[in-house]
């Protein structure tokens, strides 16, 4: 739960951040789509494969 809180406020400060620094905002929006990426894959890891 920490990290997800972590990588949410990391992606939440580049945000605000970024419309100062256009760099930053890509960042952000490159770490949302990683942390997002790692959400969904996390859960179809954890999915049952196959009947039964």
């Amino acid at each position: 739960m920490v990290p997800l809180l972590v990588v949410l406020l990391l992606a939440l400060i580049l945000f605000g951040a970024g419309f100062a620094l256009k760099a930053l905002w890509w960042l952000a929006v490159i770490v949302l789509v990683v942390w997002l990426l790692g959400f969904v894959l996390r859960s179809a890891d954890n999915m049952p494969v196959g009947p039964g």
